[in-house]
């Protein structure tokens, strides 16, 4: 199960909405409002906000998402309804709970009142965070099937709006593109080839960026929007990661292949110096990392016939190495008797 909070919205076409027919909409419960009359269930609601007419934002309007497999009876859904509002502190005012069941997955629209029944406001503090948190929790009291992430399986991208449309896209490009990206600018070229432009939030007047948007045809997406994995700082950990690793994975080879080469002087120390141009010459470089494995193994076949000293052979290194021998055993010191 998950939430949504919808902020900014008014009770009127808040009410309207969740009451279309097309909804196959189905009142739960209401407390301190008429349940058979939208527009009188809207008056309801305001007449009450009136008690505080400072509150510009008494409509509190969230939904409750659940697996498209799960299908909790109406007394299941009252009940967790009624602790979510008791969780976030939505306590003692109007409320109404709707049933909608038009798409695959069954949900929940939760209308309430800021301005409880004594005429005082209800704080909303990060009201959105702790729906979020209080879902999650919910979740596991009623064995429900958590939410991880976004299964594109389950979504019928024909069933949404253009705008939640062009949204799924804009998650669809990402995730496909990411895994191939090191840098921002990598993952710009990409999903530009694809008709996304990626647009950058700055601090002030400064070019420090602040957060990131992706527009695709005339909708315009924040990045945490789309998904929390995408926002700026979320996109530049991940990709620093990977940066990281494969600097990991390059150190570790080197160190492989420069262990290789102490191995092999230690065999032949008389040649000491022939061994390192040849390992200096097959090591690689930073701008080889996509090579890395192939290098190793041209590294360890030229170890294996330097090690290689009896019988000629073709081999350069080979005949240096016989060379040198030639010239010990010519000029070796004659001992007298």
């Amino acid at each position: 199960m998950i939430s949504k909070v919808f902020p900014g919205h008014h009770f009127y076409h808040a009410v309207r909405y969740v009451c279309q027919q097309q909804k196959k909409p189905e009142i739960l419960i209401t407390e301190g409002v008429r349940a058979h009359d939208y527009r009188l269930m809207a008056q309801d609601f305001i007449s009450q906000a009136e008690l505080r007419p400072t509150k510009k934002q008494a409509c509190f309007h969230s939904v409750l998402s659940f697996h498209p497999t799960e299908k909790p009876d109406n007394d299941a859904l009252i009940e967790i309804a009624k602790k979510y509002l008791e969780g976030i502190g939505i306590t003692n005012t109007q409320y109404a709970i709707v049933k909608h069941t038009e798409k695959a997955h069954l949900h929940l629209h939760v209308i309430a009142n800021m301005v409880n029944n004594d005429g005082n406001t209800i704080r909303d503090n990060w009201i959105a965070l702790k729906g979020k948190k209080l879902a999650q929790r919910l979740t596991d009291e009623y064995k429900l099937i958590p939410a991880l992430r976004k299964d594109l399986k389950l979504t019928h991208l024909e069933a949404l709006s253009e705008s939640e449309a062009n949204k799924y896209k804009v998650y669809m490009a990402i995730s496909e593109n990411l895994p191939h990206c090191r840098t921002m600018e990598e993952l710009e070229k990409r999903l530009h080839k694809l008709g996304i432009e990626m647009q950058y939030k700055y601090k002030g007047q400064s070019t420090e960026k602040q957060g990131i948007s992706f527009r695709i045809g005339s909708y315009c997406f924040k990045g945490s929007k789309v998904d929390r994995r995408f926002s700026l700082g979320n996109l530049q950990k991940s990709l620093g990661l990977k940066h990281h690793q494969a600097q990991e994975i390059h150190r570790t080879e080197e160190g492989v292949i420069e262990s290789k080469a102490n191995s092999a002087r230690h065999k032949l120390p008389g040649n000491r110096l022939t061994l390192n141009q040849h390992a200096s010459t097959s090591s690689p470089t930073s701008g080889e990392k996509g090579q890395v494995n192939e290098m190793s193994k041209a590294v360890e076949k030229l170890f294996e016939s330097l090690l290689t000293t009896e019988g000629p052979h073709e081999d350069g290194a080979n005949e240096f190495l016989i060379e040198q021998r030639r010239y010990r055993k010519k000029h070796k010191p004659k001992i007298r008797r």
